[in-house]
């Protein structure tokens, strides 16, 4: 039988009192795109030959980052765009030449995204200014606009004669 388990002070440890013991998580956020591979550690991670990876290297399919002496480094995203080929090679049956074609498609694609998003925000931009246009030119013309009983058209207000206003005490009658 294995002896009870005990916390810092000694006390017996139960399951239920470990089960409402807070726990303590630790986030750890990493950068994808650091070269920190080796080539012998990407090539195995990827399941290839290390001379694929200088073979693709040297098609330009894959760029890793160089260490101050040279070495090829590789990242996540490295090793993650590695399997994307492998797999569209194995299992699509593409060639390189398709593999590099659909490649540059999807950096197109990617481009054209963010252009769209670009564009969406410079339309929502001008939206808001000419609502805000729109707004002043409203208010500016209800100081100068009536709605006639007759007709129901707008007229501006100097064009209209004011019915609590008689016509001989109008400057522009008096002519």
């Amino acid at each position: 039988m294995t002896p009870p388990k005990r916390d810092s002070n000694g006390a017996r440890v139960t399951r239920r009192a470990a089960a409402l013991r807070p726990t303590m998580l630790a986030r750890v956020e990493l950068e994808t795109d650091r070269g920190v591979f080796m080539i012998s550690v990407a090539a195995e991670l990827a399941n290839m030959h290390p001379q694929t990876l200088r073979m693709y290297e040297s098609r330009g399919l894959i760029e890793p980052r160089r260490s101050p002496k040279g070495t090829r480094l590789y990242s996540q995203e490295d090793v993650e765009k590695l399997r994307r080929i492998q797999e569209m090679t194995a299992e699509a049956g593409l060639n390189l030449a398709g593999v590099e074609r659909v490649l540059d498609l999807e950096h197109e694609i990617q481009d054209m995204h963010t252009r769209i998003e670009e564009l969406e925000l410079q339309a929502l931009h001008a939206q808001v200014r000419l609502a805000e246009e729109l707004e002043e030119v409203r208010r500016s013309f209800r100081a100068e606009l009536v709605v006639p009983y007759r007709g129901g058209e707008l007229v501006r207000t100097a064009d209209t004669r004011s019915p609590f206003r008689s016509p001989h005490n109008r400057r522009s009658d008096v002519a």
